[in-house]
């Protein structure tokens, strides 16, 4: 994980309707920056609920809530869709976003070694520095766990 205090590394990435969004588009409030494995599994979509579920909370304090994985343009167009989910969510296939903010890690399943991404949440403040890094959070309670964080 990044260091809390640092600079956010800078990136432009196709939303869903393939918008290219960079993350300089939203200095001025805060942005919550999710990774996340992939759409429409289970953990991926609890989390994604979740957001949508405190979107509104969210916008009101002027936060702007951004998910991101490796999943293609047209995922994210279906996975936003089936669930209406009113957040941006990038597309990030060639990784460089991923390894820029460091959740790109060596995972075991099944036994088997392998390499994915770290479920992982950064908070951004206006200026585009880290404000929290959260390895490892919950799926479900990853927007609730924020709320808490920043006292919303």
């Amino acid at each position: 994980m990044l260091e809390i205090g640092t600079k956010a590394p800078v990136f432009t990435l196709s939303d869903a309707s393939n918008n290219r969004i960079s993350l300089s588009d939203f200095l001025g409030k805060k942005v919550i920056l999710y990774f996340y494995p992939r759409d429409n599994t289970p953990g991926c979509t609890k989390q994604a609920c979740g957001f949508a579920s405190h979107h509104t909370t969210f916008e009101d304090k002027n936060i702007v809530v951004i998910g991101i994985s490796k999943d293609s343009v047209a995922s994210h167009q279906k996975f936003t869709t089936k669930f209406n989910l009113p957040f941006v969510l990038l597309s990030d296939p060639e990784k460089e976003v991923i390894l820029a903010y460091d959740v790109w890690i060596e995972k075991k399943l099944y036994g088997k070694l392998g390499f994915g991404i770290q479920r992982a949440t950064y908070v951004i403040d206006e200026n585009g520095i880290i404000l929290h890094a959260m390895p490892k959070v919950k799926a479900a309670s990853n927007a609730e766990d924020i709320i808490e964080l920043l006292n919303l």
